[in-house]
């Protein structure tokens, strides 16, 4: 593992907010906050703070819970087995994505996470 990413396993490293309409999101958060954005196709599309990066995801319902939180892990399979071992539960197993490939679990409290490394 190099230096970057030892620096930020197990870290927050994305978040993303399911919404109904990627335009108006971008709209309001370019004008809102100066973020910049990279579209992924007509359901995803990558913001950028000038920090850290972030995604709108229309590909299901918007939910008023809260964005997902994604952290960087170096060896899913690993943290995978520590999240079910500390009593999560696996919400999405791992799978590939454009970038990379990630889990999603519940954490005991109901909260979703994520957790993604590159491919």
């Amino acid at each position: 593992m190099d230096a970057e990413n030892s620096r930020r396993d197990r870290c927050i490293d994305y978040i993303e907010f399911n919404v109904a309409d990627i335009a108006r999101s971008k709209d309001f958060y370019g004008k809102a906050f100066g973020w910049t954005f990279t579209d992924y196709g007509p359901e995803y599309c990558e913001f950028s703070d000038g920090h850290m990066k972030g995604g709108f995801d229309a590909s299901a319902p918007a939910t008023t819970g809260g964005p997902l939180v994604v952290l960087y892990g170096s060896n899913l399979t690993e943290i995978l087995a520590r999240v079910e071992a500390a009593g999560g539960n696996i919400a999405k197993p791992i799978f590939d994505f454009p970038g990379g490939r990630r889990f999603h679990f519940i954490d005991p409290d109901g909260y979703e996470l994520a957790v993604w490394t590159e491919s």
